[in-house]
This record gives C-alpha cells, sequence and structure tokens, in this order.
C-alpha cells in the first residue's frame, strides 16, 4: 500500500477538510422540520426533502471535479 492510488481521478473544490458537520445540521432541521409537519397534517406527502431547506453550495465543500492523473500525484495520494 505504500504506493497506492486513487483510481478515479477526482478531486475536492475546498477550504475545508470535511462536510460533516454541515452534512448533520442540515439532516437535523429536515427530520425537525418533517417531523413537526407529521404532527400537524398527518400528510406524508407535504414532507420537506433536503435540497428544499438548504443549499449545499454553502457547504464548507463546493463540489469536485476531474483532474490529469499525471500532473496532479500527490493529490491522488491515499
Amino acid at each position: 500500500m505504500a504506493r497506492s492510488r486513487k483510481k478515479t481521478p477526482v478531486i475536492s473544490v475546498t477550504t475545508a477538510r470535511s462536510e460533516k458537520a454541515d452534512k448533520r445540521l442540515t439532516h437535523r432541521v429536515e427530520r425537525r422540520t418533517n417531523k413537526v409537519i407529521l404532527g400537524m397534517t398527518k400528510d406524508d406527502v407535504a414532507l420537506k426533502q433536503v435540497r428544499e431547506l438548504s443549499d449545499p453550495w454553502c457547504f464548507g465543500k463546493d463540489g469536485k471535479r476531474y483532474v490529469d492523473p499525471k500532473k496532479c500525484v500527490r493529490e491522488l495520494r491515499k
């Protein structure tokens, strides 16, 4: 494993190390909102989705992009 590399040449466009805190907060808001909606209406059609409650572009990372494996050798190391 000393020379292992990623098979897919994709890296994150980021200044953050992880999106874990952002995702936890978003899903907490989703669960709470849907719990309130179900308690008031008993209608599962009116439930909200994650994308309706938050914008993933406001998270710490701004997505991923493909790179040339020959130019970005260091970023593709595991």
